[in-house]
């Protein structure tokens, strides 16, 4: 990703908190529920109390209110490009560490965290054939000790020119050359899916492993 692109992000988040506050429509989630829904399928890796996770593209921290609304507090970072939003992230979870940046400005060593996690942050339109969502991915890998859980739009059903969309199948394909226990989740929203990495067998990331559907 690169300066204009970055800034472009940045400026973009700067102007929805501008206009829409502490809303989930400030992060261009159409609503909470929406938003919730994917928060769901991520936490359904595994996740549990006590577990570190970090977060990619955090926005306003909300996996982590969500979690421990559930009950599940957890060992939490979030990092963001957006200074705005993560001043509004710190206010609302003083207890998480929260860091500026992008994943590439991070120094986290390998396995630093039990789980990492991704939520519509790689939908930003970067015209380089998913070259930087892939570097993501990997580096995401990288850094869990138990998996990685992340979602992307789904292009067999949603195709935008503003907007970064994916085929399962190549996303699928392409986490099966890092890690042999992947599953694909496609079935709770018609134009978003979710993948697993899985370190570890765990019997709760049930879903498609090897193939989409």
């Amino acid at each position: 990703m690169n300066k204009q692109q970055r800034k472009r992000i940045i400026d973009k988040h700067r102007d929805s908190l501008t206009r829409h506050g502490y809303h989930p429509n400030a992060l261009y989630w159409s609503n909470q529920g929406i938003q919730q829904a994917r928060f769901k399928v991520l936490a359904g890796i595994g996740i549990q109390a006590s577990d570190s996770v970090l977060d990619v593209g955090c926005g306003f921290g909300d996996f982590k209110g969500w979690s421990e609304s559930k009950g599940c507090r957890l060992k939490y970072t979030g990092i963001d490009l957006s200074t705005d939003l993560l001043k509004q992230a710190e206010h609302l979870h003083p207890d998480g560490k929260f860091c500026s940046g992008d994943l590439f400005d991070m120094t986290f060593g390998q396995g630093s965290f039990d789980w990492v996690i991704l939520s519509g942050a790689l939908n930003e339109q970067l015209h380089d054939d998913s070259v930087y969502a892939f570097r993501v991915i990997t580096r995401m890998y990288s850094l869990c000790r138990k998996g990685v859980a992340f979602n992307m739009l789904d292009a067999r059903h949603l195709v935008a020119h503003d907007l970064h969309s994916q085929m399962p199948e190549r996303v699928l394909a392409f986490c099966q050359g890092l890690c042999p226990n992947c599953v694909l989740h496609d079935e709770y929203l018609n134009n978003d899916f979710s993948i697993y990495m899985l370190k570890t067998n765990r019997g709760s990331a049930s879903g498609t492993a090897a193939k989409a559907k």
